[in-house]
């Protein structure tokens, strides 16, 4: 019983985050359905399974039986990340470019994800030295323009200890530029 309340706790808290962060992008309707699919019970009994409250239950699943139901349902219902858009996997897999407001939510999510896990201790440094350097220092399947966007919101957060590029004026002109200079 700890562990369905512990991953219920923290899947408000997160989704609160979210909600926030995507309430200062403009996304409010993406804020409220965010990551709804949590509450399927594939996603969320395997979640339960595994939940420690201090890291991804998926990611154990994963080191534990080397893949996630729960990841595999979760990917594929949320556009928000960028898994979703993965094509041509008879051939590898081509990463697609994100759309602006998938690849803002993928964004509101990381970032909520940190708080959620990290309480008092998340910093917007820590999101970009840790979590996203670690993840571009892997090859991942992320279309060279959504990574670049990524990276620079994310920086821009660390070094203005704000999130406060998220709001639509700032992020689609960064969106945008990258996607000029990408091309």
């Amino acid at each position: 019983m700890n562990k369905i309340l512990g991953h219920l706790k923290t899947i408000i808290k997160h989704k609160h985050y979210v909600f926030l962060n995507c309430c200062k992008a403009g996304l409010y309707w993406r804020g409220i359905k965010h990551d709804m699919s949590k509450f399927h019970p594939i996603e969320f009994c395997e979640s339960v399974k595994y939940f420690t409250g201090t890291r991804s239950p998926i990611d154990l699943c994963k080191e534990e039986n080397g893949y996630s139901a729960a990841w595999m349902h979760h990917k594929g219902r949320n556009s928000h990340h960028y898994e979703y858009w993965v094509d041509y996997l008879d051939d590898g897999g081509k990463p697609v470019q994100m759309p602006y407001k998938d690849a803002l939510e993928m964004i509101c999510d990381y970032i909520a994800a940190g708080r959620a896990y990290k309480g008092k201790d998340f910093s917007y440094a820590d999101e970009y030295d840790g979590f996203w350097k670690l993840k571009k220092s892997k090859p991942i399947k992320m279309h060279d323009q959504t990574k670049a966007f990524v990276d620079m919101m994310l920086l821009t957060m660390k070094l203005e200890n704000s999130n406060d590029v998220l709001r639509r004026s700032r992020s689609y002109r960064i969106y945008k530029q990258i996607e000029r200079e990408v091309q």
